[in-house]
């Protein structure tokens, strides 16, 4: 059972409240029935839906995880060419978006989805989902330099910060660290290390929110069950 308007809105009808709009305007009704009541659940199984008389469909939600490979980007159509997540995908799955991006030289988990809230929950900043990364480096980082990562530093006019930082394997030559964040500003990892003059070689997303990458391999994906998308929503 889920709200109506916001039953109205996963169908495409309208956005969560422009539905509302209709609803308290009397052009939605249920199983024949005029609907004003905006906390009115609807089963999209069982139940009729009509907007001015129109019968509304629910839309198929599809929720994937994808271990994007290094390679790819993450656009529907490159300027360049190259290979796109979405030809990693059955094609009847236009309607699909990616939830946030990974770069290019980027690999790890990814999200993709038709549900434009399910999007919006797990990448606007005030909801602040944690993501994880494994980042591989060139030369020694010091505890000293993740703990400026932690308090914040400026980049680019741009403040960044690392939630949790912590040295995975580490050497004079060639480090591997892994980090946390939580708003997922624009190539924010690779920046944060090019702030202290250090190249990344390889950055791999590990995990978001609750869900991990797991044993997913390259260029394959899954879709996410009931449980991993109701863990994703709620409590953030």
């Amino acid at each position: 059972m889920v709200r109506l308007q916001k039953f109205l809105a996963d169908a495409g009808v309208a956005s969560r409240r422009a539905g509302e709009q209709f609803i308290l305007e009397g052009r939605v009704a249920v199983n024949g029935t005029v609907v004003r009541l905006l906390g009115t659940k609807v089963d999209a199984n069982r139940d009729s839906v009509t907007v001015d008389g129109k019968i509304v469909r629910a839309k198929n939600l599809i929720y994937v995880a994808l271990n994007k490979p290094v390679g790819c980007v993450c656009s529907r159509k490159d300027e360049f060419d190259r290979p796109t997540i979405y030809q990693l995908l059955p094609r009847e799955w236009e309607t699909v978006q990616s939830v946030g991006r990974l770069d290019y030289n980027s690999e790890g988990l990814i999200f993709l989805t038709n549900d434009g809230q399910f999007a919006l929950r797990l990448t606007h900043p005030r909801y602040g989902v944690r993501k994880r990364y494994l980042v591989s480096v060139e030369g020694e980082v010091t505890s000293a330099m993740l703990e400026s990562f932690k308090h914040g530093i400026f980049h680019e006019g741009e403040k960044l910060k690392a939630l949790s930082a912590r040295i995975v394997s580490g050497t004079r030559s060639k480090s591997v660290v892994e980090l946390e964040l939580g708003e997922g500003k624009n190539r924010e990892v690779r920046r944060l290390f090019e702030s202290q003059a250090i190249t990344v070689k390889k950055l791999q997303r590990t995990q978001i929110g609750k869900i991990r990458l797991g044993e997913l391999k390259p260029g394959k994906w899954r879709t996410l069950t009931a449980t991993e998308i109701k863990t994703l929503t709620t409590d953030l």
